[in-house]
């Protein structure tokens, strides 16, 4: 690991992932987090973990950003201690509103749910991010249904846990390793940290209006593949439904009026015999 990213989320960490990899880097943000090391971020993020946990997940990547690298910081910097820090910032009042746009976002993305309930790996998504939200932001999101999973902001506590994510970097951080950075900067103190050219193009910014679910549906292949799985298996729900309706409607009266009568088990077990004799 060269670079870590310590930033709260909605600081812009999704605009430096572009940007470090404009910069050469190979970055790891949540999605490959999820993706390459869930096993051992799930093992960590329920028993606890060690510095050398740490070196091996990230011996063979450059940089990461976001959660749950930016909570465990110091962990991982203990792990390189050559790697450099960047303490992503932004007005506190700023931050906050679209962080909580970010979350009615999610609250209000019918697709995700969806993903959450009929993509096998949708569902294992969304325990690293049951996980993510108990352990790196002490909260959780409420689970009404199956269908529907709402994650309320405690205003307060948000605020409180951002500023004091902030003072811990700032304070024990080592100096000389340390940049606190604001994206409106540009690419110039960036390159100079890292002592890379700077790029002939536009600083790059993304997930402006707390589009990113949409956007990772729609770009990122781990995202996509959940789109995929939850299609196929919608699919067969529906082609398996109607065919079960296609037999039963060609039932006779009593028949039909017996099944009607029986529990919700044995309804199920009787539509299967159908499909599957």
């Amino acid at each position: 690991m060269k670079v870590i990213v310590a930033g709260f989320p909605k600081t812009g960490t999704k605009s430096m992932h572009i940007a470090l990899r404009e910069l050469g880097y190979d970055v790891y943000d949540f999605v490959e987090n999820f993706w390459y090391l869930g096993k051992d971020w799930n093992k960590i993020l329920t028993e606890g973990g060690s510095v050398d946990d740490f070196k091996r997940m990230y011996e063979d990547v450059d940089a990461g950003v976001d959660a749950p690298i930016f909570f465990f910081w110091k962990e991982i910097h203990e792990a390189f201690p050559n790697s450099k820090i960047i303490l992503t910032t932004r007005d506190e009042d700023s931050w906050f509103r679209s962080y909580r746009k970010q979350i009615e976002e999610i609250n209000q993305n019918t697709m995700l749910r969806l993903l959450f309930v009929y993509s096998p790996l949708g569902r294992k998504f969304e325990t690293f991010l049951l996980r993510l939200a108990q352990v790196v932001y002490a909260t959780s999101w409420i689970k009404a249904n199956t269908f529907s999973m709402k994650h309320s902001v405690n205003e307060l506590v948000m605020r409180k846990l951002y500023r004091q994510h902030n003072a811990d970097v700032t304070q024990n951080a080592p100096k000389d390793k340390l940049l606190v950075y604001n994206l409106k900067e540009g690419w110039e103190p960036l390159c100079k940290f890292l002592d890379k050219p700077v790029p002939d193009k536009q600083f790059p910014y993304a997930n402006i209006g707390g589009k990113l679910f949409e956007e990772l549906m729609q770009k990122h292949p781990v995202m996509q593949r959940m789109v995929k799985e939850a299609f196929v298996i919608i699919s067969l729900l529906i082609g398996f439904g109607a065919f079960g309706l296609y037999k039963f409607f060609r039932l006779g009266p009593n028949l039909k009026h017996a099944i009607l009568k029986l529990d919700p088990i044995s309804k199920l077990t009787y539509f299967f015999s159908t499909i599957i004799p």
